[in-house]
């Protein structure tokens, strides 16, 4: 791809993320056109269906949050490498709004984003949950599936929409899963 091409791709794709977080999937395509600074045609010539552009934003989301996972681990401790991390699934799952229903419309452009998801978050927070477990820091029995499962749960909006309240809870949970090395290390002789 044409440089030029490159940055009308990454300009579509930064901008659809930021109103699709704000206003949802269905919002207009040409907003985003607009607000990328390309024209329309631009727009419809890299991503034929509105679905091509939704999957396409999903698809650089899921990299970029696992891609964080190494580059958190190379800088921060292991729990807090993890910890961090969740944080950043959280601001990954809050800005699908109106993704769910999509992804299950049966619209093809939908069809491998569950494969993609398990092949690039699961081995990426797997791997932040076994280096804090082997260096003694979070307990030995969670799993990815058990925090990705969990994140998304306490993402659910709730019925007072109370701002910051999945990161909140979503820090509990991280707090939580250091209890079993806690209490070991108060109670060695248990």
């Amino acid at each position: 791809m044409r440089a030029d091409a490159q940055r009308n791709v990454d300009a579509l794709l930064a901008t659809a993320k930021q109103v699709f977080a704000t206003t949802g999937v269905d919002a207009p395509v040409r907003e985003i056109a607009d607000k990328a600074g390309v024209g329309i045609g631009t727009l419809y010539r890299h991503f034929p269906k509105r679905s091509d552009l939704v999957a396409a934003v999903f698809r650089r989301e899921i990299d970029e949050c696992a891609d964080a996972a190494t580059a958190l681990a190379k800088e921060h401790a292991p729990f807090d490498a993890l910890a961090q991390w969740m944080q950043r699934f959280v601001v990954f799952f809050a800005t699908k709004r109106g993704l769910a229903s999509a992804v299950q419309s049966g619209d093809p452009a939908f069809k491998a984003l569950p494969a993609h998801f398990d092949k690039r978050l699961r081995p990426a927070l797997a791997s932040l949950i076994d280096d804090a477990a082997s260096a003694g820091e979070i307990r030995t029995d969670v799993t990815a599936n058990d925090v990705l499962n969990a994140v998304a749960q306490l993402c659910l909006p709730s019925r007072d929409n109370n701002s910051g309240q999945a990161e909140r809870m979503v820090a509990l949970l991280a707090d939580g899963l250091r209890y079993s090395t806690i209490q070991s290390r108060k109670n060695p002789a248990d």
